[in-house]
C-alpha cells in the first residue's frame, strides 16, 4: 500500500483558495471538512496521531470531487493525498459493524456489471407494484436514484466504421452505465462509427476499478483495471463515456484511454450534424473537468450542432452530490448539494441538461423530480447521436426524462 507522502502534505500552505470550491465546506463551514483541514489531519497522522472515528468521518465526508486541485495555486496534489489516506483508512481502521456490512454489500454489487444488470427485472417489478412507496434503508436509497428502466439495446461486439476508417477503438461499457444507461452506450457506439471508427466492444470486459479506488480499496481496483486492460487488444484508443472511469483508467497509466469528447475533437467531425433547436445547460462532471481537465471539448461538440444554444450553470465547480456512492452513504447532504445544483440548472432556463457521467445523471434527475421540476436530461453522446441521425429532441430515449420519477418525494434517511 502506498503511504501518505509528507512532501505532498507539505505542499499545502493553507492559503484557503480551495475553500470556495469544496462542497462540504460550502455545506457546513467546518475547517476540518475542507481540503486544507483534511490535509492538516493527514499531517497529524504522520506525526503519530491515531485514526479516530472523528478523523475518519472527516475523510469519509470528502466527495473526492477534486475541485480543489485546479483551484490550488501551490499545485497541491489533493487527489493523491485523499486516495492514499482512504487506502490507509481501509487497511488500519475498523469501522462499526453496520458500516462494514453496508460497504461489503455494495462492493459485492456495484463493480459487477452482470449483477447490476440482474437487478433491472426485480426493480421494474417493484416499481410496478409499489406505486410510489419506498423501500427502507439502503435499498430505498438505491431505488430512488435508479432511472426509469426500458428494454436495453443489445450491442454487437464489433461495429464497423461508416465510410473511411479513421481509427480502431475499444469502448468501455462500464458498470452503472451498462446496467442503467444502456442507451448511452448505444449512442456512443453509433457516434463513434459515424465518425469513422471501428468500435470493439468485448463482452468479457468488467469493472475498471474506479469505485474501488475512490473508496480506498486500492488492491481490488488494480485487479479490476488489469483485467479490463487485458480485454482490449489491437486498438488505437480505449474510449470511455463515464467521467470517473476515465479518470481512474488514466491514472493507471494506460496511454490508450480517452474520453469520448477527446477522441471526437481530436479526429474532427466527418458526419453531418442536423439542426437541433434546443437550449442546453452543460454540467461539468467532476472527474471530467477537475481530474481530466476536459472542459472545452464537450462544449465545442455541442456548440457545433446547428440550432443548439449552450448555457452555462452558475458555480460549476460545486459537485452535484453524486460522487460515486457518496450519495448512498450520505443521503441528506447529497440531497442538499443536489438541490443546490438543480436550482442552478433551472436558473439557466434551458430545455435540456447535458452531462457526461451516469452518477450525475441519476443524482440531478432524482433531485429535479423531488423538487417538482422535472427536466429532460441526456448524456453528451445522446445529443450528438440525435444530431447525426436527424432526430428531434423528443426522440431522445425516455430514460433521460426525469418526470417519471417526480412522484418520489424525499431521500431515505
Amino acid at each position: 500500500m502506498e503511504r501518505i507522502r509528507l512532501d505532498l502534505v507539505n505542499d499545502c500552505v493553507h492559503c484557503g483558495f480551495c475553500l470556495p470550491t469544496c462542497p462540504t465546506y460550502a455545506l457546513w463551514g467546518e475547517e476540518m471538512d475542507s481540503p486544507r483541514g483534511r490535509i492538516q489531519l493527514m499531517r497529524q497522522g504522520l506525526e503519530g496521531e491515531p485514526l479516530t472515528p472523528s478523523t475518519v468521518g472527516h475523510f469519509d465526508a470528502c466527495l473526492g470531487c477534486l475541485a480543489c486541485v485546479p483551484a490550488c495555486p501551490s499545485g497541491v496534489r489533493y487527489d493523491r493525498l485523499i486516495e492514499q489516506t482512504r487506502a490507509q483508512v481501509e487497511q488500519e481502521y475498523r469501522r462499526p459493524w453496520r458500516d462494514r456490512v453496508t460497504r461489503a454489500a455494495l462492493f459485492q454489487l456495484f463493480p459487477y456489471p452482470r449483477r447490476l444488470r440482474l437487478l433491472r427485472g426485480p426493480l421494474r417489478a417493484y416499481r410496478a407494484l409499489a406505486r410510489g412507496r419506498r423501500m427502507p434503508g439502503l435499498p430505498g436509497r438505491l431505488e430512488a436514484l435508479a432511472p426509469p428502466l426500458t428494454k436495453p439495446e443489445r450491442l454487437p461486439q464489433f461495429l464497423a466504421a461508416q465510410g473511411k476508417r479513421r481509427a480502431r477503438v475499444g469502448m468501455l461499457t462500464g458498470c452503472v452505465q451498462h446496467a442503467f444507461f444502456p442507451d448511452v452506450n448505444a449512442a456512443t457506439a453509433r457516434v463513434l462509427a459515424a465518425e469513422g471508427c471501428d468500435v470493439v466492444i468485448p463482452r468479457n470486459q468488467g469493472c475498471c476499478g474506479a469505485l474501488s479506488v475512490h473508496s480506498g480499496r486500492k488492491d481490488e481496483a488494480d485487479r479490476f483495471a488489469g483485467r479490463l486492460r487485458a480485454a482490449f487488444t489491437g486498438i488505437d484508443y480505449l474510449v470511455v463515456n463515464a467521467a470517473g472511469c476515465g479518470s481512474h483508467l488514466k491514472d493507471t497509466g494506460d496511454p490508450r484511454v480517452r474520453d469520448l469528447s477527446e477522441v471526437l475533437v481530436e479526429l474532427g467531425p466527418v458526419a453531418p450534424r442536423h439542426p437541433l433547436p434546443v437550449t442546453v445547460a452543460y454540467h461539468d462532471a467532476c472527474h471530467l473537468a477537475n481530474a481530466q481537465g476536459i472542459r472545452t471539448q464537450p462544449r465545442a461538440l455541442l456548440q457545433a450542432i446547428p440550432g443548439l444554444e449552450l448555457r452555462e450553470i452558475a458555480d460549476p465547480e460545486i459537485c452535484c452530490g453524486s460522487a460515486g456512492v457518496w450519495n448512498v452513504f450520505n443521503p441528506e447532504p447529497a440531497a442538499q448539494l443536489g438541490a443546490r445544483k438543480a436550482h442552478a440548472v433551472l436558473a439557466t432556463g434551458a430545455d435540456l441538461l447535458v452531462t457526461a457521467n451516469p452518477g450525475c445523471l441519476m443524482q440531478v434527475a432524482a433531485t429535479l423530480g423531488r423538487e417538482g421540476h422535472p427536466m429532460a436530461l441526456a448524456h453528451t453522446a445522446q445529443v450528438l447521436d440525435a444530431a447525426i441521425r436527424g432526430l428531434p429532441v423528443a426522440g431522445l430515449p425516455p430514460e433521460v426524462i426525469a418526470c417519471s420519477i417526480s412522484s418520489r418525494s424525499s431521500p431515505t434517511p
